[in-house]
C-alpha cells in the first residue's frame, strides 16, 4: 500500500504553505504529493489569500522537489482547453524528471466558474467534453515524434497539431479518473485510466465502485487498473490529539472515525488495511490542515511502515 498526501488549498492554502507540505512529505518517505484544482473555497470560512492554480503551483514543486510524484485530484475539464492542458502536464513532466500524474474529471462547482467567468455547461455535456479531452490528451502524448495528430469531435477540433512538448514519461503520465458514477465512470476509467480512484466513500461504497470499474474492465479484455480511496485523515497519538486536530479543520472526532482515516495510529492502519483487502494499492490522505506537520510526522513514523 502506498500512502499519498492530498491536499485543498483552496480552503486556504499559500504555495509557501504547499511547499513546506510537499517537502515533508518528500522526506518522509510519502509516495506522492497531491493537490485539488478549485479557484475558490468550498463552504463557509476564511477564504484566506484565495486559492492557487493546480499547475502553476505543480510546476514549482517540480523544481523545488526530487523524488516525490506530483499531482491533481482531480483537475476539472471546465477549467483548461485540452491542447493546452496536455502542453502544461507535459512541462510539469519534464520540469520534474517525470513524476506527474494527472487526475481529470467533468467538473462539478457550479459557483466557482460563476466567480471567474468559466462556462459550466450542463452534466451531459461536460461528460461529453471529459471524453474527449481524454481522447485528445492520450492522443497527443503517444502520437510519435515527428508526426502530427489530428482531431474532430463535438466539442473540440485540432488540425495537424505537432503534438509538442512530449512529456518524460513514456508513453505518457499516468492518468486518474475519479468518482462514484455507476456507468459513465467505469466506462471511461476502464477505457482510459491508469487508476481509478473513489473518494470520500464508506468501505462498502467504495467495494461497489472496485467492482463495477473491474467489470468495465473485463468487458474491454483490460487486464489490470490501479484502484485506489481519497480519505479525510486525523490522526491522534490519544483522543484528546485526535480531538484537537479534527477540531481545527471543523470535525467531528467520532464522524471522522467512522466515515474517514481518524484514531490512533493503530485505528488508522487497521482500516487502511481494510481498503487494501478491497483492492486499494494507493491511499490518498486529504490533509487539511496544512500548517500541522508534526501530524505528517507521526503518520510517516506510526502508520506507514504498518501499512
Amino acid at each position: 500500500m502506498k500512502l499519498r498526501i492530498f491536499t485543498e488549498p483552496q480552503q486556504g492554502g499559500t504555495y509557501d504553505e504547499l511547499l513546506a507540505v510537499a517537502r515533508a512529505a518528500e522526506r518522509l518517505g510519502f509516495d506522492a504529493f497531491f493537490r485539488s484544482d478549485h479557484y475558490m473555497r468550498i463552504g463557509p470560512g476564511d477564504p484566506g489569500p484565495g486559492s492557487t492554480d493546480a499547475w502553476v503551483t505543480l510546476a514549482g514543486l517540480a523544481r523545488e522537489t526530487s523524488t516525490i510524484r506530483l499531482g491533481t485530484l482531480v483537475t476539472p475539464a471546465t477549467f483548461r482547453l485540452p491542447g493546452a492542458l496536455a502542453i502544461s502536464v507535459a512541462q510539469v513532466d519534464r520540469m520534474s524528471g517525470g513524476r506527474a500524474e494527472l487526475g481529470l474529471g467533468t467538473g462539478w462547482f457550479d459557483a466557482e466558474h460563476i466567480a471567474y467567468g468559466i462556462p459550466f455547461p450542463p452534466v451531459s455535456e461536460r461528460f461529453a467534453r471529459f471524453e474527449e479531452q481524454l481522447e485528445i490528451l492520450t492522443g497527443l502524448w503517444t502520437t510519435p515524434a515527428g508526426k502530427t495528430f489530428s482531431f474532430e469531435g463535438s466539442h473540440y477540433r485540432l488540425a495537424d497539431s505537432p503534438a509538442l512538448p512530449k512529456p518524460a514519461q513514456s508513453p505518457r503520465p499516468p492518468i486518474i479518473i475519479g468518482g462514484f458514477g455507476a456507468r459513465r465512470t467505469p466506462a471511461l476509467a476502464a477505457r482510459f485510466a491508469d487508476e481509478y480512484n473513489v473518494p470520500f466513500r464508506t468501505l462498502g461504497d467504495t467495494a461497489g465502485a472496485f467492482d463495477r470499474v473491474r467489470r468495465a474492465c473485463e468487458e474491454r479484455d483490460r487486464s489490470s487498473i490501479v484502484l485506489s480511496a481519497a480519505q479525510t485523515v486525523c490522526v491522534g497519538a490519544d483522543d484528546a490529539e485526535i480531538a484537537r486536530r479534527a477540531g481545527v479543520i471543523g470535525q467531528d472526532p467520532a464522524a471522522l472515525r467512522d466515515s474517514g482515516l481518524a484514531g490512533t495510529p493503530a485505528e488508522v492502519a487497521e482500516k487502511i488495511g481494510r481498503f487494501a483487502e478491497l483492492g486499494a494499492e494507493r491511499i490518498y490522505l486529504q490533509v487539511l490542515d496544512l500548517g500541522d506537520l508534526d501530524h505528517l510526522e507521526l503518520i510517516a513514523a506510526e502508520v506507514l511502515p504498518h501499512v
